[in-house]
């Protein structure tokens, strides 16, 4: 029996449709997450009673840690974030597609939407907390490398952290009953990240996160390692599991751990028609 012309077109159009749609949600969620971390930053570091009540800028980044940490987590668990995946990170969308759960075609629009998400989230900070956003020491939340660091030092501290981030997700997402503990790992490993490496690289391990501040702000002179690093980490993340777990695959795009098999089915035929990478369903650890 011959299949019908109209069905590929139509399955096509329908994944086209998901792709727009869930870029756009990814464009909202980074929005989101940016407006809280220059709200946070804001409060924690800014000038505030917050700020004079913490003893030193150590404690201040633990503090910013724990409160991005559950703002990521909780994104990631929304409706919305369960819809498009919740990666609000280039890179995390990148290493979906480089595990093989997630089309090639979806990254370029992913990213897009990531960055002008952050974009527009730092200027909703500037529109609700007025200049003391723009000011120092917020500066819409832009990111310094450390006195003595150089631009090649931060690219490789920024790289190796996004690795070790994207190689453990990857690794729990390859077994089902770990599925469901991913957003708080993400969230936790970013908030780690913001602590221990705040004051050397900022703890950025994400081109999203840099982005929006970085051209609000003005202060692009470390702008293309602050992009391009989480990016190079994750690639090396993706062959570093594929490498040690040749008989496991990751099991969805999905930081939030479930897929909608209907979808999945859908995705996975119109990525075959375009040159995606396969899509793969939850299946059962055995």
């Amino acid at each position: 029996m011959e299949q019908s012309p109209a069905l590929p077109k139509t399955a096509e159009r329908l994944a086209i449709v998901r792709l727009a749609r869930d870029s756009a949600i990814e464009l909202i969620l980074t929005s989101i997450l940016l407006f809280a971390v220059a709200t946070i930053v804001r409060w924690v570091i800014g000038p505030s009673p917050i700020s004079r009540a913490i003893p030193g800028i150590h404690a201040e980044l633990w503090i910013v840690g724990a409160a991005v940490a559950v703002v990521l987590a909780g994104l990631i668990l929304s409706p919305p974030g369960r819809a498009s995946g919740g990666h609000t990170n280039p890179a995390i969308s990148l290493a979906m597609w480089r595990f093989g759960v997630f089309p090639g075609a979806g990254v370029i629009p992913y990213s897009i939407a990531q960055l002008l998400g952050s974009v527009l989230g730092v200027v909703a900070a500037r529109t609700v907390w007025g200049r003391i956003v723009a000011e120092p020491p917020v500066e819409y939340a832009a990111l310094q490398p450390g006195p003595g660091w150089s631009t090649w030092e931060l690219f490789v501290v920024e790289a190796l952290g996004t690795t070790v981030i994207v190689f453990v997700v990857g690794l729990c997402l390859t077994v089902q009953r770990l599925t469901s503990f991913v957003p708080w790992i993400v969230g936790s490993m970013v908030g780690l990240g913001i602590a221990l490496l705040g004051t050397a690289t900022g703890g950025s391990l994400n081109p999203a996160r840099q982005f929006g501040p970085a051209v609000a702000s003005g202060q692009t002179r470390f702008l293309w390692a602050y992009l391009l690093a989480p990016m190079f980490g994750a690639a090396i993340a993706a062959w570093l599991r594929r490498k040690i777990q040749r008989r496991r695959r990751v099991l969805t795009y999905r930081l939030c751990g479930t897929i909608e098999t209907s979808t999945a089915k859908v995705i996975e035929g119109v990525s075959h028609l375009i040159g995606a990478n396969r899509i793969t369903d939850i299946q059962p650890e055995t």
